[in-house]
């Protein structure tokens, strides 16, 4: 009986003894749990930052990008008529409370100095928020 392993690489070269010792090209995903899903969908404000950075193009946008949609969802009418106050309050929410939840799960990460964030797609919690945002969110 040989020592040899049973498993290939592309190129046919056995390069360990099982497959998951073999390096991966690009970075696990790691899947949250159902726990995990429903914490993070338990928040409106949450459901609607998953569903604003799940349809960018790039998974990129800023604090205020994100501000301004979900104060435009909230409030059913334009940015431009809710009253800064109640901007700042929405800011300060994602700000100190929803995107860190979100950065904390890996879902984002999260640049609290340069208001930045990058989503990085997690397709279990996308199937959830689209059903949600389906019911949920103004017709577009």
């Amino acid at each position: 009986m040989s020592n040899e392993s049973p498993y290939r690489d592309d190129s046919g070269n056995r390069p360990s003894s099982h497959p998951s010792h073999v390096l991966r090209a690009e970075p696990a995903v790691s899947r949250p749990s159902f726990d995990d899903i429903f914490e993070l969908l338990s928040d409106k404000r949450r459901r609607y930052a998953i569903h604003y950075l799940s349809t960018t193009a790039d998974g990129v946008a800023t604090l205020s990008d994100l501000v301004e949609q979900v104060v435009t969802w909230e409030t059913e009418t334009s940015a431009n008529d809710v009253p800064d106050d109640y901007r700042r309050r929405v800011e300060a929410s994602l700000h100190h409370t929803h995107l860190p939840k979100l950065a904390d799960a890996n879902i984002i990460d999260y640049d609290a100095r340069s208001e930045s964030l990058r989503y990085w797609g997690q397709p279990v919690l996308e199937e959830y928020a689209e059903h949600v945002a389906a019911m949920e969110l103004p017709d577009q």
